[in-house]
């Protein structure tokens, strides 16, 4: 097993790449881990499959005949390996470090705030942090692409983090994704954005086995379905936001003494940030190295900026929003937060730097594969 962790590729082959190549002006050429098949290519669709890793589909590759097809390979996500960051990453082309959005659960003034909810302690958040400051940037290299996506997302806070300006053609049954790009396509657009989170909520709630295995193999259809309603010249470009791992009830608690060091906790299971309190900084990371060195890295805030985990620039009131320490696991583990507690304990997680959470499919069909 490769101990050490798997750090975004942010100046090549990376998530954050794929829609500034793809909106770039006519004739530009295109990176070159772009699979080749894009380059003639005169209407694109990128369909975001929430949660697909690449380790998990060649394990399966049997079950996704339609995917197994297409040209392309890996790629990383973003640091975190989490929804909330990845799909900033994408829609706005840049890393976590400058649009802000580091991680499921983050510091804002104080608050600690769920990225996908907008909610804090005290609930929803959106006066006190708006999503257009919180994160500053326009999608799309500010173009107003429609974007099919769950209808009952288009009006949600992180919708407008990482979404504004679009033109929402939400879906309420999956079966209407391949037909509404259909009729966006044949509408004469040059560019749409989908996104389908099946499989992700699959992971979560049973793990890897026959019901992941059920949701790939209709994965694969979907895009069957996307693929046989692309007109002439267009191009299908599947990717996700991270992989996942297996942890199960594998939780690790951290213990009451190095929590006695600890005013607030952030991140997910598997990233989890440690806010050490006044005078702790130094015992916390030794006090956690101590604890959780031998299955997870743990690393000071320090560390991850200097080592590039967010990208080359992390201005410092982004960086204000990170903890202090980060326990991040290398096991299959994920650590124990009372106040990061859902409604069931999920089976499959992300987050961490792990191969199986950080490298995801890029891959590139036409309406003749």
């Amino acid at each position: 097993m490769n101990t050490a962790p798997i750090l975004p590729a942010y100046s090549g082959a990376n998530v954050r790449g794929i829609i500034p190549a793809l909106l770039a002006p006519r004739g530009a050429p295109k990176p070159a881990w772009m699979p080749a098949a894009i380059s003639q290519a005169n209407q694109v669709v990128v369909l975001v499959i929430d949660g697909l890793g690449w380790e998990q589909l060649q394990s399966r590759i049997h079950l996704a005949p339609t995917l197994a097809a297409m040209q392309g390979s890996a790629i990383t996500t973003v640091a975190p390996s989490t929804t909330a960051t990845a799909l900033t990453s994408i829609t706005t082309g840049l890393t976590p470090g400058e649009h802000g959005v580091l991680g499921y659960r983050i510091e804002l003034g104080g608050d600690i705030v769920n990225m996908l909810r907008w909610h804090g302690e005290r609930g929803d958040v959106r006066r006190s942090h708006p999503p257009r400051d919180v994160q500053p940037y326009a999608p799309f290299l500010g173009e107003s692409p429609p974007v099919i996506s769950r209808a009952e997302l288009e009006n949600s806070s992180f919708t407008e983090a990482h979404l504004r300006g679009s033109r929402p053609a939400g879906w309420r049954a999956a079966s209407s994704i391949a037909v509404e790009i259909g009729r966006q396509l044949n509408a004469g657009e040059r560019f749409v954005y989908a996104y389908y989170d099946g499989i992700d909520k699959i992971a979560h709630e049973r793990g890897f086995g026959e019901f992941y295995d059920a949701e790939l193999a209709t994965v694969d259809a979907l895009v069957g379905n996307v693929l046989s309603v692309l007109p002439a010249g267009a191009a299908l470009v599947v990717t996700a936001d991270h992989g996942q791992v297996h942890v199960g009830k594998n939780i690790v608690h951290p213990s009451a003494a190095l929590l006695s060091m600890v005013r607030n906790q952030s991140g997910e299971g598997r990233f989890r940030w440690l806010h050490a309190r006044p005078g702790c900084h130094t015992d916390l990371l030794g006090a956690a190295q101590h604890d959780h060195g031998h299955h997870a890295w743990v690393v000071s805030r320090a560390q991850t900026i200097d080592e590039g985990w967010f990208g080359p620039a992390v201005s410092s009131p982004v960086a204000s929003r990170l903890g202090d320490v980060a326990l991040v696991a290398r096991d299959d583990i994920t650590f124990f937060d009372k106040a990061d507690s859902g409604p069931f304990e999920l089976v499959c997680r992300h987050g961490s730097l792990t191969s199986a959470e950080m490298y995801v499919p890029l891959l590139v069909g036409t309406s003749a594969s």
